[in-house]
Formats: C-alpha cells, structure tokens, sequence
C-alpha cells in the first residue's frame, strides 16, 4: 500500500497514479519555465518596452521565490498534507495564467498617449503573477520529492532520477512546442504560449485530487518533528534561511526605505551614487545578520542541534553543483546562438537537445546505479562534467558554422555529465538523512536554486568579465572598462553603452574577441566547481568504505503502521 512506503516498484495501481501524477506535475513546471523566458526574450521586452534590467528583474521574478517556497512549504507540508500543497501550486498556476492574461488585456488597443502607463501596469501584473508561479513551482517540488522518496524507500535514488526526468522531459515537449509557436510567439496572442501550462497543470490535478497519498517515512517511524529539525540543525538554518533573508533583501526598495526619491536620486553624482549604494549594502546586510541570527538561535534552542556533519557537506556541495547545472545551461545557450544563426537554426534547439540526453539517461538510471552506487554515479558524472566544460573552453578557436559541430560535441559531453547530479543528490540526502524527512531533502533543493541566483550568476559574471578584461589591449581597455562590484568583489568589465560607442574597427575587433574569450576561457575555471565536487566524492566515497561500503539509512516503522494500522496514507 501507498502509506507503507516498503516497495521498490508500482505494485499498486494507486501508486502508480500517484508517481505519474508527480511525473506530469513536474513536467508543467518546466512548461511554466521555458515558455515564460521564451517570451521574456523574443516578445516581453518590446510589448512592455523593457531595459535590460526590468527584463532581467522579470526573469528573476519567476525564479528566486522557488527555491524559498521549496524550504517554507518543508517545514510545514507534514502537517497540512501533500494533497493541500498540490491544490496549492494549482492555484498558483490558475492565478499566474489570470494575471497575464490581464497583462494583456492592458496593452490592447491603448492610445500612444496612454500607452505607457498601460505598459507599466502590464509589467507590474507579468511581474506579480512570476512571483506566484515561481511560488507554485516551488510547491511541486515541495511535495513531490517526499511522495516519490516515501514510496519507493527501498530505491530511493533510483526513482528520483526517474521522477526528475520530468524536467528535462519537459523542457523537450515544450521546447518544441513553443519553437513551432515562434510567429505567434513573437508577432500573435502571446496568451497562447502562456496557456501552455494549463495542459500539464489540469492532468496533473485531475491525476492527484482524488489519490492516498503515502505517510511520510519519517512519520511512519515516528520521528518527531524536533528530530528533523535536528538534523538540518543551526548550520543548515544558517545557510538556508541566509540566502532566503538576502534575496529578500535584494527586493526591498531601499532608497524608498532610508527616504530617497527617485528623482532626487537620479540627479546624485557619482560620488553621492556610490555613497547612497554603500549605505543601502549597510542596512541591507545589518537587517539579513539580524533575521538570520534571529532563526539560528531559535533553531539552535529548540533543537540543541548544530546538524549532522554529512547533512552540513551536503550543503555545501549543493551549492557549486547548482552553478555547475544550471548557471553554465544559459551560458552555453549563449554560446551556440551565433553558430545556430549561421545555419538558420534557434538557438532554443540546443536546449531541447541536451534536456533530451538527460531525459533519457534519468529514466535509465536504475542500471547505472545498482553498477555504480550513488557516489559512483556522483564521482563519473562530475568527471564528464569537468572533461565537458573544459572541452567546451577549447571550441572558442571556432568560428561561424565551424563551431556548431565541435560545441554541440562538448555539450553532449557536459550534458551526460550534468544529467545525474540533482536527483543522485536528492537521492543520497534522502538515503542517509531520513531523519531529516521532507526538510533535508527538499531544503537542500532550495538551498541549491536560490544559491545560483545570489552567487552563482554574479560569480559566473566576475569570472567572465575579469577573463574578458584580461584580453584587452591598454588602449582598447581605457575606452570600454567601468568599475562594477558583485559579491563585495570590486572588478572593472567592459560597459556596454562605451563598447557600442565605438568607431575604430580595431577597437570594435578587439573587444568583439575579448569578449568571446571572456566566455570560452571562464569555462575552463567553471571546471573548477565541479572538481571541488568530485574531491568531496571521493572523500565521501571512501569514508563510507570505510563503515563497509555505502548503504541507505533505513528507519524501522513504528508498529501502528508496522500492523499497516495506518496504511492508508493520505485519503
């Protein structure tokens, strides 16, 4: 049965509508995922007449609040239930389709005179409703990762990489369906696009409303709920709800707090610009050390509990392998829209190819685990990821349709490499801390997401605009570099408005290669993240080796359940 969580395959015809029902929940999330930035970058930016940073602004809206639903829902779906989590993210769905819709509407047949204010409204509701499906998709995953870990608790491993082939899977079937959509997309109703999501969204609410859903491993052996805490302990709420109180604290309109207008700020010299900038990084970090301490504490008196010292290496791990997967996937596409151009191609196909790999190796994982072990599988895959980016660094010596075929070659390489990494980490953190119940395993998913957003994309930019800068002749770099700071790391990068002003050739020439070396280069220092990765492996590999070899922490059921008293699970 669902709720005794002791069986390593689909047994039961419940279980198995409710692991097709995670399945296809997981698939409208990268539905929601790819058609929103598709749009963001294809029609989003002239509808609402978008900068750079209100574009990117939006992109992130639909992101970082993710990875902060999947660590808050975590401490509380045990006891509101999955299935009220699942009604929950529907509703986020529903909610986010209304409002874009609406931000349509705002646009539609407005006078010029009018039209700006119209499109300022649209941006606010475009924005709005990301945050709330970002909330929603973080809700998926809140709930999903637990069930499929819970039924299958014998495999763990293996059925979350099965599960996470929903992603990718995704990425694949709405890749191409949104690219066949590109002149409506781009020049008709973007609402079409938008209501992509609609599809997954409705199977997976008629699948899942009705189903048992299974009693959660930690419950069924009655681990309390000050145990789980206790195994996150003080140092996983220090870095988990750190990086939750620091992107809060990045939407926080500060001037408006400390009293400053925008007119009056835009009127600030330079000098009073960064002084204005250096005091809002005071407050801003004063107010994220005081919540953060507040909750460290707070953990730390009701659990006494610093966290177990794997859970902690854990964390750390996930951070870099997070900006190993996901930060490098954007790069890479950036790299392949020249070549793709060149062959009359999108650039949105590569994408649709590497998630096709991962999709089909995750599905196949079962194998490769049981030869390999979880840290086996960890060890190799961290091995081709460091042999992928390397060799991606390499193809920067192509040029034009030259470069489509030794890139797309690296990229496969990167890709298999990649394909393991999140779910194998699902997997061991499950096998190893099932304690934890749904908060280690999901709060290590959050912590990842929400890790790329703060550090990994600023970091990727420094490595890439100090790579850059460094291929720069004297002259050229006097004309185009501009102090910038990310991270409280201070670096000069090549601006672009003083790049686009440019009129000798061979200056134009020299930045035009400077920053292809800017990306092709920094990917060979990317490799350093996942080989940080591959020595924590193997530390881990060998420990475990030394405790007779790597086996998953099993926890006896209490005997109501034991006499399958409680089998029932969810009704």
């Amino acid at each position: 049965m669902a709720g005794k969580g002791d069986q390593s395959s689909m047994n039961d015809k419940n279980d198995k509508v409710v692991f097709w029902g995670c399945f296809i929940a997981l698939i409208t999330t990268s539905f929601a995922f790819i058609s929103r930035i598709y749009l963001c970058e294809n029609r989003f930016e002239t509808e609402f007449s978008l900068n750079e940073v209100q574009k990117g602004t939006l992109i992130g809206a639909g992101i970082w609040p993710f990875g902060i639903s999947i660590i808050v829902f975590s401490l509380i779906i045990d006891k509101i239930g999955y299935r009220v989590a699942m009604f929950f993210s529907f509703a986020c769905y529903a909610i986010y389709l209304v409002l874009a819709c609406m931000a349509y509407g705002t646009i539609q047949g407005v006078e010029e005179a009018g039209i700006q204010a119209a499109q300022a409204r649209g941006y606010s509701l475009l924005y709005l409703g990301s945050v709330i499906l970002a909330l929603g998709n973080g809700t998926v995953e809140a709930f999903i990762n637990p069930v499929v870990a819970t039924m299958f608790n014998k495999e763990k491993t293996k059925w979350l990489n099965i599960l996470h082939a929903g992603w990718p899977g995704g990425l694949v079937v709405a890749g191409i369906i949104t690219i066949s959509m590109g002149t409506i997309a781009t020049k008709g109703d973007w609402r079409l696009v938008i209501g992509l999501v609609a599809l997954p969204a409705i199977v997976f609410l008629i699948l899942l409303c009705r189903v048992r859903f299974p009693v959660q491993e930690r419950e069924q052996a009655g681990v309390t709920y000050r145990e789980m805490l206790s195994e996150f302990g003080m140092f996983g709420a220090l870095v988990g709800f750190g990086l939750i109180f620091w992107q809060l604290g990045d939407i926080v309109p500060w001037q408006s707090v400390l009293g400053y207008e925008a007119a009056e700020v835009e009127k600030f010299t330079p000098e009073q610009a960064k002084e204005l900038a250096s005091e809002i990084n005071t407050y801003k970090f004063s107010a994220v050390g005081i919540f953060t301490a507040l909750v460290v504490i707070g953990f730390g008196i009701y659990t006494k509990s610093v966290g177990r010292p794997l859970m902690a290496l854990l964390i750390i791990i996930m951070m870099p392998l997070a900006t190993t997967e996901i930060g490098t996937d954007g790069w890479i596409m950036g790299l392949m829209k020249g070549p793709m151009k060149e062959v009359g191609r999108d650039a949105g196909w590569v994408l649709v190819y590497t998630s096709a790999i991962m999709m089909v190796l995750r599905f196949f994982a079962g194998p490769i685990v049981h030869k390999l072990s979880p840290l086996g599988l960890l060890i190799v895959s961290a091995i081709l990821a460091i042999a992928g980016l390397y060799s991606l660094s390499l193809t920067g010596t192509f040029s034009g349709k030259e470069a489509l075929l030794p890139i797309f070659a690296a990229a496969t390489l990167y890709g298999i490499g990649k394909t393991f990494f999140w779910p194998t980490m699902l997997g061991v953190t499950s096998e190893q801390c099932p304690k934890g119940g749904t908060l280690t395993l999901n709060a290590i998913s959050g912590i990842g997401m929400i890790a790329v957003g703060i550090i990994g994309f600023p970091l990727i930019g420094i490595i890439q605009a100090n790579t850059a800068t460094s291929h720069l002749p004297e002259a050229t770099a006097e004309q185009v570099l501009a102090p910038d700071e990310k991270l409280g790391v201070s670096f000069k990068a090549i601006d672009p408005d003083k790049r686009d002003a440019l009129t000798d050739e061979e200056d134009i020439a020299a930045v035009a290669a400077a920053e292809k070396a800017g990306q092709f280069n920094a990917l060979a220092k990317m490799a350093l993240f996942p080989a940080f990765m591959l020595v924590c492996y193997i530390a881990m590999f060998f420990y475990f080796k030394s405790k007779g070899g790597y086996k998953a922490v099993e926890l006896a059921a209490d005997e109501a359940i034991a006499d399958g008293s409680i089998a029932g699970g969810e009704a």
